[in-house]
């Protein structure tokens, strides 16, 4: 589909699965051979990261652990200033390494309150990665350590990515269309 509309939003493709796929892929090789030899604890970041999640998972094909978690900051298109922590981390993080996977870092507020406070739990390591990433909109010192692909500031839906819950399922990214 070229354009969708969600509750009062239209959007239009922006990334297509295809090049989502093979961004995956090359994020997969890359961790793979990172952490080849130690034993990380991947921490999906729920919702919207679900889909990015099991895509690469599926191609790290490995005995890894992995968790979830749920934080929120987001009330339709923008952030409300305020971490809700959902659903917590429950196993201990002291002395592990842990690569967070997200859906997009735009700000940085989630993520930066987020690996702060796994690091003074006592986190031996903690690396984010991230399918999309908004240099333009960061806000904070982070830096991803794998980016599956860097976007301009435009507020999207799709691959997991919701308009106030809806429009998580299409496999194709959405950019929201300028009234």
């Amino acid at each position: 589909m070229e354009k969708i509309r969600l509750k009062d939003k239209d959007f239009e493709l922006f990334i297509p699965e295809r090049d989502i796929q093979a961004s995956v892929t090359r994020m997969a090789d890359r961790i793979r051979k990172d952490i080849e030899g130690t034993d990380p604890l991947f921490v999906g970041i729920l919702n919207g990261a679900f889909m990015f999640i099991a895509d690469l998972m599926h191609r790290l094909d490995g005995p890894y652990e992995l968790t979830f978690a749920r934080y929120s900051s987001y009330r339709g298109t923008s952030t409300t200033g305020s971490i809700n922590e959902i659903m917590p981390i429950r196993q201990s993080v002291k002395g592990r390494a842990l690569i967070l996977l997200e859906d997009i870092i735009d700000t940085g507020f989630t993520m930066h309150y987020v690996m702060n406070k796994l690091k003074a739990e006592g986190a031996e390591d903690v690396k984010l990665a991230t399918m999309l990433f908004k240099p333009g909109a960061l806000e904070y010192d982070l830096k991803p350590d794998y980016v599956g692909i860097e976007i301009p500031n435009e507020f999207i839906v799709g691959y997991g990515m919701d308009y106030d819950e809806q429009g998580r399922a299409y496999n194709d990214i959405y950019k929201i269309i300028a009234d």
